[in-house]
């Protein structure tokens, strides 16, 4: 016995603990690559669950547009639909009043373009020919200085090449039927939507919400508010602009003498609703129609006029109309609806915004937990682009 006290045994495991056993052959990870391994595995779940989300849509389109579609036009309609029942109208006596007349404008619309094009379709169709006849005599007396050899093999091949696609044509042309069977059917489904949505959506939401965790409901509750807002905002402002850019570039036609000026002005309202691309597409169109029908220089004033109407709704409607409710930025527009065109064709372009919109809106609601704090506006600089109403600065 040397008269020293034992090691106790609890602090001789304390030190193995303590002890970093390191090796060359495994060095320890670098903790930024511990952190961007964290983040990736997680957006890798994300993207996962969002390809899902996509495929069953896509799979359920049938039912997921119809949906949508009722959606769209209930935010369309429910200014009206509102100031109805703010007059204490009766619901059912609104409901009707507010689907006849959204029938009836829809209706009268197709109408009016139908009638125009069967009145001026033959005069169309002689100056069209006229058209290509002098654009036939410009290619051989023209600084081309084609043959007419030349230009009927061009024709010849054009005309070799839709017979080899005619196969296909008359496959497309066949499943014709069949979808007109989805439209119609996707029409009525549409409509049953719309009148469920009118009748009880207060009732539809909130058996919604009690599909989540009771925790979970007022998150829910309040996020989906806020994103139903902007979708309101965003339907009624863009109802407005594409309004006034048809009766701006549909005037214009009229004025100008080009036909089909009332075809045109439907198709100016309804490319309205793509942002950026519809309103592209359509004043081709128009530029087109004036370039084969009233010639050069007339297709040149009609460009003016097409250009005129969207700067103006580019500096004035937007910043004026759309500033209070929904201020859309250019670059966030451009790669939404490009990746919704992508991922649904013509239906994806068209919902692309409004979706995004209330996804934005409700992922910073719920970042925010501004369910906690009901009455403090969302941070307006977190958001790709302003979709909650501004306050505006009230004058002495």
């Amino acid at each position: 016995m040397s008269g020293a006290d034992p090691e106790p045994r609890g602090s001789f495991l304390d030190a193995l603990k303590r002890r970093t056993v390191s090796s060359d052959l495994q060095p320890p990870v670098p903790p930024g690559l511990r952190q961007a391994t964290a983040y990736a595995w997680r957006l890798l779940v994300i993207a996962a669950a969002l390809a899902v989300v996509v495929f069953l849509v896509i799979q359920l389109k049938l039912l997921v547009i119809p949906l949508l579609v009722a959606i769209l036009v209930t935010a369309l309609v429910w200014p009206g639909f509102s100031f109805l029942l703010r007059h204490r109208w009766p619901k059912w006596l609104a409901i009707i009043v507010t689907v006849l007349g959204t029938i009836a404008i829809i209706s009268g619309l197709v109408w009016l373009a139908v009638w125009q094009i069967t009145r001026e379709f033959g005069s169309v169709r002689e100056r069209t020919t006229q058209a290509v006849e002098q654009f036939r005599l410009y290619l051989i007396d023209g600084p081309l200085h084609l043959s007419a050899q030349q230009i009927d093999d061009g024709l010849r091949q054009a005309g070799s090449f839709l017979q080899q696609q005619a196969e296909v044509l008359w496959t497309g042309a066949l499943a014709i039927g069949t979808t007109l069977g989805h439209v119609a059917t996707g029409v009525l489904l549409t409509l049953f939507i719309l009148l469920c949505l009118l009748a009880d959506g207060g009732g539809i939401w909130r058996w919604t919400t009690r599909l989540f965790p009771r925790a979970a409901r007022p998150a829910v509750d309040g996020a989906g508010r806020a994103g139903w807002g902007t979708v309101k905002s965003y339907a009624r402002t863009q109802l407005l602009v594409a309004t006034i850019d048809a009766v701006g570039i549909g005037l214009g036609a009229f004025l100008l003498g080009v036909p089909l000026s009332i075809p045109i002005g439907v198709l100016v309202f309804l490319g309205a609703f793509i942002p950026f691309v519809g309103a592209v597409a359509t004043g081709a169109l128009a530029v087109f129609i004036a370039l084969v029908y009233n010639g050069p220089l007339i297709a040149l004033f009609m460009l003016i006029v097409v250009l005129g109407v969207q700067q103006v709704e580019s500096h004035i409607l937007q910043p004026i109309l759309m500033g209070s409710a929904v201020k859309v930025h250019p670059l966030a527009v451009v790669l939404v609806v490009a990746g919704g065109a992508m991922i649904g064709g013509i239906a994806g372009a068209l919902f692309a915004v409004p979706l995004a919109a209330f996804v934005n809106v409700v992922a910073v609601y719920l970042a925010s937990k501004a369910w906690q704090h009901e009455g403090e506006a969302l941070a307006s600089r977190d958001l790709i682009w302003q979709t909650v109403p501004r306050e505006r600065a009230r004058r002495p």
